[in-house]
């Protein structure tokens, strides 16, 4: 299987449910809109039936707002705590959010993002490992 290959955005579960201002303009700023090979490659993992972001919701985005349909991705080799984007996964399939273009009108200024995003995944951190810690005595 190639490293990178290209997927519809429309079949990628968004595990995120914001887009920071701030790091989407600077995306949009280092965007070539005339070649989609200027856009970082996408990293993905398969959760269940789903194919989701683990990374790259903003440059997904920007694509997105460029009228692309298609994105470089690549699976993710990174062992990150999959729990964790499960958890995140269900809070954006509950807030209505399937793919993408669900986030156009959840772009929010980075500080509202520091809060609504950042805080909710550190509290969602800490309690996991409080359970997890509990699961072990």
């Amino acid at each position: 299987m190639p490293s990178t290959f290209l997927m519809k955005l429309k079949d990628i579960q968004p595990s995120q449910l914001y887009i920071s201002k701030k790091k989407l303009v600077k995306i949009q700023q280092k965007l070539d809109v005339n070649n989609p090979d200027s856009l970082e490659t996408i990293p993905v993992k398969k959760q269940g039936n789903d194919i989701v972001y683990s990374d790259g919701h903003t440059r997904a985005f920007a694509a997105y707002l460029l009228g692309w349909e298609d994105v470089r991705v690549e699976w993710e080799t990174e062992d990150l705590d999959w729990e964790m984007y499960e958890i995140c996964v269900d809070w954006c399939k509950k807030a209505g959010i399937f793919s993408i273009a669900d986030l156009e009108s959840r772009v929010i200024t980075h500080e509202e993002y520091e809060i609504l995003w950042y805080k909710r995944c550190k509290d969602m951190q800490d309690k996991l490992t409080k359970q997890r810690k509990n699961k072990k005595k």
